[in-house]
């Protein structure tokens, strides 16, 4: 496999994401609105709430814990635009077929495809974590007595969270083989999102609980989820059926 090859293809989809307003608006202002709502969140509705002033500190730090996985949600959201549009975009603007009949092997192919969804992606995950991270510290240390980031725990959140960008590439690209229309992939693409919400909610109301183990465990489902992922679309993609039999 030759990189340089994938990163010409990855280089050419960075090139065409920039001229696509709606990439740009979801590569920015979600992360970003993200950071700044949940300390808000935070501030007027956990801070605010009717109970003992002993019995806040546990709230904020249960409700800091749920809030800091759901980045891990979002990053199983943010690259789905990117990714959904890798192959069948490519094919409804007619700029596929000549770059399937290059002597690119289909892993350099699929390569290239996914560093150019992943990388950005992860890039705008990562920057609103860090103000996240700034902001409910502001807002929580006054109640919990410290700041509450950087922790191991949020160590465990910044593994996960490009395992749960990569693993919605993954998906994504899948789905982008298989049909024929963009909102289509994006539409099914989003069935990522169902097992980290449900963990992100099971985390909220306190049945799994928020910690170094619990989310070492969960990297290292997604990091299962992801190999078999890699070898399923490998040996899945077949460049012969895209230009052959898509209409």
């Amino acid at each position: 496999m030759d990189l340089r090859d994938s990163w010409t293809i990855t280089r050419k989809d960075f090139s065409i994401f920039r001229k696509k307003s709606y990439v740009i608006y979801s590569l920015v202002a979600v992360p970003t609105i993200v950071s700044i709502l949940l300390p808000v969140v935070l501030q007027v509705i956990v801070l605010r709430r009717n109970v003992p002033p002993a019995a806040l500190p546990a709230i904020v730090e249960q409700f800091l814990g749920a809030f800091s996985f759901f980045w891990v949600v979002l990053a199983a959201v943010v690259p789905i635009t990117l990714a959904s549009y890798s192959i069948v975009g490519e094919k409804v603007e007619k700029s596929l077929e000549p770059l399937l009949a290059t002597p690119l092997t289909d892993g350099e192919l699929l390569l290239g495809k996914s560093l150019a969804a992943f990388l950005p992606s992860l890039a705008s995950i990562y920057i609103g974590v860090v103000i996240y991270m700034i902001l409910a510290d502001y807002v929580t240390q006054g109640v919990i007595g410290y700041p509450f980031f950087p922790n191991w725990d949020m160590a465990m959140i910044l593994l996960l969270i490009p395992l749960a960008c990569l693993l919605s590439v993954e998906v994504s690209i899948i789905l982008s083989s298989r049909v024929n229309d963009v909102r289509a992939s994006q539409q099914l693409g989003f069935l990522t999102l169902i097992p980290f919400a449900a963990i992100y909610v099971s985390l909220e109301v306190n049945l799994i609980e928020y910690n170094t183990t619990n989310l070492l465990i969960i990297c290292a489902i997604v990091l299962v989820a992801n190999v078999t992922l890699f070898f399923l679309t490998r040996s899945t993609f077949g460049r012969e059926e895209i230009l052959t039999k898509w209409k």
